[in-house]
């Protein structure tokens, strides 16, 4: 498949602990499927209390960007390499996220809500959680943590918008997610298009495809990631999610230098 135009923008490294493959391998990988180019966007460091077994530590955010920068070099003139990271949303971190995002000249930046509370709802070993809790309330407590996302001028794009859902737990209201999606719209981000929902229990991709209609009609961008945490999910299914963006009148966008092109 020849895909000259698209990105990925969503990569993992090892360094998260818990990807495989070495970053080289994602590029190579790209480059053999055919896209333009790809955005690293591992993991961000956060306070060592935070959710430390699935990020790298602050001390190696340092070796991250060296890692890309060699990337970029061995595949100059053969594939466009950026340098991103995914960060998270959580209440009381924002200096954090502002002091690491200060720290080296970013492309793109995902803003992630990965926590409720201290519920990390995304991780397979807690999803028996959903059962104590009543959906509609879920979804209505995460999406305004999306909000406070957007609201906080951190990021570039919202991550894997309708996360929640991963097991099949989906959204049973709706409301709160266009709600969501006004504010998104109000401050001028995109959506990160994550293709790793079709690996997942619910078989949709992040947003769902009435999402993605909502979206589209308030003038929302789409940045196309896979969320890859392999080498050989590099583009997964990028065909299908260009088809069910461009039926709906959206548009493809990708970063540079934390301005959108495209």
């Amino acid at each position: 498949m020849t895909l000259p135009h698209l990105f990925d923008s969503h990569l993992h490294t090892p360094l998260c602990g818990h990807a495989t493959g070495q970053p080289r391998e994602y590029a190579q990988a790209a480059l053999e499927y055919g896209l333009a180019g790809i955005c690293f966007t591992d993991h961000s460091p956060m306070p060592a209390w935070y959710d430390a077994p699935w990020r790298m530590k602050r001390a190696q955010l340092g070796e991250y960007v060296q890692v890309v920068q060699d990337v970029q070099q061995e595949f100059a003139g053969r594939l466009d390499v950026r340098l991103g990271l995914e960060a998270d949303f959580h209440p009381g971190t924002e200096g954090y996220v502002r002091e690491v995002l200060a720290e080296y000249p970013w492309d793109y930046v995902i803003g992630s809500v990965h926590y409720l509370g201290a519920w990390g709802f995304d991780n397979p070993e807690f999803k028996g959680e959903y059962d104590q809790r009543d959906l509609t309330d879920l979804y209505r407590e995460y999406y305004a943590l999306v909000e406070g996302a957007a609201r906080s001028e951190l990021f570039d794009s919202i991550g894997h918008l309708d996360l929640p859902k991963k097991f099949g737990h989906a959204d049973p209201d709706g409301m709160a997610a266009l709600h969501a999606l006004d504010v998104i719209a109000a401050h001028g981000l995109a959506l990160d298009f994550n293709t790793a929902g079709w690996r997942k229990p619910i078989n949709e991709a992040y947003p769902a495809p009435d999402l993605v209609r909502a979206a589209a009609s308030r003038g929302i961008p789409f940045v196309l990631g896979s969320d890859a945490h392999a080498p050989a999910e590099v583009g997964y299914h990028f065909a299908d999610a260009v088809k069910e963006i461009h039926d709906v009148g959206g548009v493809v966008v990708r970063f540079e230098g934390r301005e959108r092109v495209g």
